[in-house]
């Protein structure tokens, strides 16, 4: 049998707070959408979602969130240099261990991600999506007014609109430099480390990004004589 954990509390104030998480009751209720909750905070906290209250700015790139939580986690993954998870294929360092399950699938071939209408199967998600746009006409393209480009997510569609106003609050903490979303910036900062993850499949040159890898491979393949299809990146 396993052991109750028990909490303690400083008044009995504070324990009937408490009790209210067991007891499934829910006094606060948002005005807007009636939603309850059993602490005054919580609700307080789940009306920024109606307000767009976002009191937590990050002070590296002055962008704000509407729960802390939200902040830690963007300070984690796109301004902390620490990498402590390591994929046991490669060596290569993650910010967080999901990262690295993710990458794993690219050693392992795991396609964990079927379609429902047909046998296929896929690497990754948005991969699944396009497919189902593609092949089965299921959901629907976010397109730009701007430029008409299309995209799966909203967050894609927000982050490319961001290019479009031409903001750039996400500061390179190396250098001077400034760019308009968290993933221009993941890839800019590989300039400033020593890491290399991206290799020639012919000449076994390695490359820091992969848009680099891509110039050399055309060059090298005319030297060599090679078609372009031969080209993989081992990631």
């Amino acid at each position: 049998m396993s052991r109750v954990q028990r909490r303690w509390f400083r008044d009995a104030g504070d324990l009937n707070k408490h009790m209210r998480v067991h007891a499934g009751d829910k006094p606060f209720e948002c005005h807007v959408c009636g939603k309850g909750f059993a602490q005054g905070g919580d609700r307080n906290t789940h009306m920024r979602l109606h307000t767009g209250d976002k009191p937590y700015m990050c002070s590296m790139c002055n962008k704000s969130f509407s729960q802390i939580s939200h902040l830690y986690s963007h300070e984690r993954s796109v301004h902390s240099k620490q990498r402590p998870h390591q994929c046991p294929y490669c060596g290569m360092q993650f910010r967080a261990d999901s990262d690295v399950k993710r990458h794993v699938r690219i050693h392992t071939g795991a396609k964990p991600h079927s379609c429902r209408h047909c046998s296929s199967s896929f690497t990754w998600l948005v991969q699944l999506k396009v497919h189902l746009l593609k092949s089965h006409n299921e959901g629907a393209w976010l397109t730009c007014k701007i430029c008409q480009k299309k995209f799966i997510h909203s967050e894609q569609l927000k982050m490319h609109l961001v290019r479009h106003r031409g903001v750039k609050s996400y500061i390179c903490s190396e250098c001077p430099m400034h760019f308009c979303t968290a993933a221009e910036l993941k890839s800019h900062q590989l300039v400033h480390t020593d890491f290399k993850q991206f290799c020639c499949s012919l000449c076994s040159k390695w490359f820091k990004r992969k848009i680099c890898v891509k110039r050399h491979f055309k060059r090298c393949s005319d030297e060599h004589g090679f078609n372009e299809c031969l080209f993989k990146l081992n990631n």
